[in-house]
């Protein structure tokens, strides 16, 4: 088993550590913007290239120990991993940790996707230019020469060469190459569609949600199954994998209340804030702070019905690479809800999970029996906070009741490619490079919150 023992990580269990919410400047909330403490096991010669930014400086730190074949790697492919660590300040380590043609074909799905939000993003570029933009995006990875040199964005460069992005497309394999256009396609169209469009009702909520993150969801998981190291069925499964995609989506959308606000955007459904103010800014003022709480609770509710398909997900992986990349960012979203849980913090200023707890958290999570002994802890410590008077406290003890059965659950751990000895270095490697990151972002969100 390729798994750090459940109880030696349960022992470390600390709960140290900040960390604040990620900083999205305009337009729509991606999942690739989100900020995601995650860690992976590495085989024995693999590279680990960890970028972080101290205050607003990018660093980045190449770690000898791992090297990374780069002789072997066109000139072209080389560029397209500089542009994913000069663009992603966790999803590059992360990335690199895959395993196989895998970790080449998520960079180019990753950089495909950068680009995009890149174009939505950028509120310079008028929408009579922007919506084709984000219709057509698909095709243009198959014109060797279009690039758009109008952007002012800070990841323009993902744009400005295209070109070299697109060329590392075509040389993936057709399987490979078929997901990540037809998820450009949709996530595109999608897009455009909340341009100018408010999130009103829950179902329009899961919508946004698919665009933005379910979607990139159903497209890592065809990517696994593509690359046969995981079945054919983590890739059939289109909803387990948007589910995977909502949880995390739905946690940042109601962690960072108050930073969208201050920002002009709003990503609450009305159908629940309609139901506790006039305006969703009203929820901010402190004499409408008890209803505030209330309305969070719903949709943290909300968002733990997706708690059993993770749970299923998770539990149909199989390959270690692969099973770490998805579980510590949906370990640490459980932990981020359960801060958040019936928090007046939320509308007042940042809330945050310690370092040591983040630390643990992706120390912990590399089996699935794990993982279920996460989400049994952060549940619990929901339903432990549960006030009797909040309108939605029925359903969020019925849910928290449901997940903390399947988190009991005897079913049996999936057997999973063997990494020696060298890959709790790693863990342990990542876990401090990831205190420093961590340790940053806090420092510099509690500046920018303080002004």
């Amino acid at each position: 088993m390729a798994s750090v023992n459940c109880k030696t990580a349960v022992s470390l269990f600390k709960r140290t550590l900040s960390l604040g919410p990620a900083q999205k400047p305009c337009g729509q909330r991606s999942l690739l913007t989100a900020s995601r403490l995650q860690e992976r096991g590495l085989k024995e010669g693999r590279t680990v290239q960890i970028c972080f930014a101290p205050q607003s400086q990018a660093v980045c730190r190449i770690h000898p120990v791992y090297f990374l074949q780069q002789d072997s790697m066109s000139d072209s492919l080389q560029t397209c991993y500089r542009y994913l660590n000069e663009t992603s300040r966790s999803f590059a380590a992360v990335i690199q940790a895959l395993d196989g043609e895998l970790r080449h074909a998520v960079c180019i799905f990753y950089l495909v996707l950068r680009a995009l939000d890149t174009v939505e993003d950028d509120m310079t570029i008028a929408l009579e230019t922007k919506i084709p933009m984000l219709h057509d995006f698909h095709t243009y990875l198959y014109q060797a020469d279009w690039r758009y040199m109008g952007s002012k964005e800070k990841d323009k460069q993902v744009l400005e060469d295209f070109p070299t992005i697109s060329l590392e497309f075509r040389k993936l394999e057709a399987i490979y190459q078929e997901v990540i256009a037809d998820i450009c396609h949709k996530m595109g169209v999608g897009m455009s569609e909340y341009l100018e469009k408010k999130v009103e009702t829950l179902q329009e909520w899961d919508q946004y949600c698919h665009y933005v993150a379910g979607l990139v969801g159903i497209g890592l998981s065809r990517l696994f199954s593509a690359s046969e190291l995981e079945d054919p069925i983590v890739g059939l499964d289109t909803k387990l994998s948007n589910s995977m995609g909502l949880f995390l989506q739905k946690t940042n959308i109601i962690r960072d209340y108050l930073e969208d606000q201050m920002e002009g955007r709003e990503f609450w459904p009305k159908e629940v804030w309609g139901k506790y103010g006039k305006k969703l800014s009203d929820l901010a003022n402190p004499e409408q702070i008890v209803p505030a709480v209330h309305c969070m609770n719903e949709l943290i509710t909300n968002a733990l019905h997706h708690v059993p398909d993770v749970l299923t997900y998770l539990s149909r992986l199989k390959n270690q690479s692969v099973f770490n990349f998805c579980s510590i960012p949906q370990v640490m979203a459980i932990a981020t809800l359960a801060a958040c849980y019936n928090n007046q913090q939320v509308f007042k200023g940042v809330v945050k999970i310690r370092k040591g707890q983040a630390v643990t958290l992706m120390m912990d999570a590399t089996n699935i029996e794990a993982v279920r002994a996460i989400m049994y802890q952060y549940v619990e410590e929901i339903y432990q906070k549960i006030p009797l008077t909040d309108p939605s406290s029925g359903r969020t003890q019925h849910i928290v009741t449901s997940v903390r059965n399947l988190s009991l659950s005897d079913a049996s751990l999936a057997s999973r490619n063997h990494f020696s000895p060298i890959y709790l270095s790693c863990v342990m490697l990542l876990a401090a490079i990831s205190w420093q990151y961590l340790s940053t972002v806090s420092q510099v969100s509690e500046e920018v919150h303080s002004k």
